[in-house]
């Protein structure tokens, strides 16, 4: 059995950032990461990959090269938690303790809660950017689109990029105009949701982009089955009752949880069937057990589910953690800074950043709720380049 001074569950954005930004504060720590994966990927560019825009390639490099020198990689899976004994199992059978526990594993695809999408994901015109294998699949769709219903569906549980499900569908939308096929095109977007966007500011944008492309909106509609073979759909609405509809491509979003190994613990909100981790919003520290913390994909917090989030709940989580190991007090403070960027069709973006309360809270010197080419750069270009080089480092 191992101990760790600093336990981490999860290689991905928040694991290595955090990880990264507590040995920049103290080199000498102990820290192990438990990350099944030998990949790390780059999800916030699959958008763009099934828009035709960007190499999938581009998306994917070896986990091995960004575990911070100096720490632990333990390439296993949690299994089960024993947070009374400061001890997790792993699948492996190997149980490892700690002194402090991050748990920062990402968020879970429920793809089995939507009847027959499993069977027919990858084909039929059935596709999605949430899954590496299934992004350059979607552009394959997209190119081929010679007219008929294309439909871009948003479930209506929490998932990891709230605006992914409308980026994908402003990309379609531009591409059927100016390809002239949008007077033999049916655009539809059927969220579980309420509205557009939760913020008005930028939510006014969207409005108008879905005026432009000619999208047809289906609020409280939630995907519950899929005919791919026969190019059907059905969804629940809020009554309980179901609609067909029929499609020539369909881009879905799966409804999304915390893993499974999180939800049968007792670090899970109680009662809650997404079973996320049960953290103060501002502090971070888990509610019950005070030498745990989480954030990122995979915790309660109730902002949205962003890369641009984590990294900037790392540094708080990072600052309570090693004043509560220092015998310190909770001085930091997540505000529930989220970021979306929108891309809203083929150079154009909106850098929607926002709190806790959908308070605009913007990065620039100018009015961000209009489209700019400049943002459109930002996400393509910029944002990447930081990912690999400074963000996973903790330098940014």
């Amino acid at each position: 059995m191992a101990h760790h001074q600093i336990l981490i569950i999860g290689g991905g954005n928040a694991g290595l950032s955090i990880a990264s930004k507590l040995l920049i504060k103290d080199s000498s720590l102990k820290i192990g990461i438990i990350e099944p994966s030998e990949k790390h990927y780059y999800q916030p560019a699959w958008t763009l990959v099934g828009g035709g825009v960007f190499d999938v390639n581009d998306t994917i490099k070896l986990e091995k090269d960004f575990i911070p020198k100096g720490t632990t990689w333990i390439k296993d899976a949690v299994a089960t938690f024993e947070p009374e004994q400061n001890q997790i199992t792993c699948k492996s059978g190997n149980k490892h303790t700690y002194d402090y526990l991050v748990v920062v594993p990402g968020i879970q695809l429920d793809w089995h809660k939507i009847k027959g999408l499993k069977e027919t994901l990858g084909k039929n015109c059935v596709t999605t950017n949430y899954l590496v294998d299934y992004a350059p699949y979607t552009w394959e769709c997209l190119h081929n689109f010679k007219g008929g219903n294309a439909i871009f569906t948003n479930p209506n549980t929490p998932i990891k990029c709230g605006g992914a499900p409308q980026k994908i569908m402003y990309l379609a939308g531009d591409h059927i105009l100016k390809n002239g096929l949008q007077p033999k095109s049916n655009m539809h977007f059927y969220s579980g949701g309420g509205i557009i966007f939760g913020v008005e500011k930028y939510a006014d944008t969207l409005n108008e982009v879905l005026q432009r492309y000619k999208i047809q909106t289906h609020f409280k509609h939630n995907l519950v089955e899929i005919d791919g073979p026969n190019k059907k759909a059905w969804f629940e609405n809020e009554a309980g009752g179901q609609i067909e509809q029929s499609f020539d491509f369909i881009h879905v979003t799966p409804p999304q949880s915390a893993p499974d190994f999180i939800k049968t613990s007792s670090l899970a909100v109680p009662g809650n069937p997404l079973g996320w981790v049960d953290v103060d919003k501002f502090t971070l520290q888990h509610t019950r057990y005070p030498n745990i913390f989480s954030c990122g994909d995979a915790s309660n917090t109730p902002n949205a589910k962003t890369g641009a989030a984590i990294r900037k709940q790392a540094p708080v989580l990072v600052e309570n953690l090693l004043h509560v190991k220092n015998g310190g007090s909770l001085d930091a403070k997540y505000t529930g800074y989220g970021s979306c960027p929108l891309v809203t069709g083929y150079g154009k973006l909106v850098l929607a950043e926002f709190d806790y309360e959908n308070n605009p809270m913007e990065t620039f010197p100018f009015d961000q709720g209009k489209e700019r080419w400049s943002m459109w750069m930002l996400k393509t270009k910029v944002l990447p380049w930081l990912y690999w080089n400074r963000i996973l480092q903790g330098k940014a």
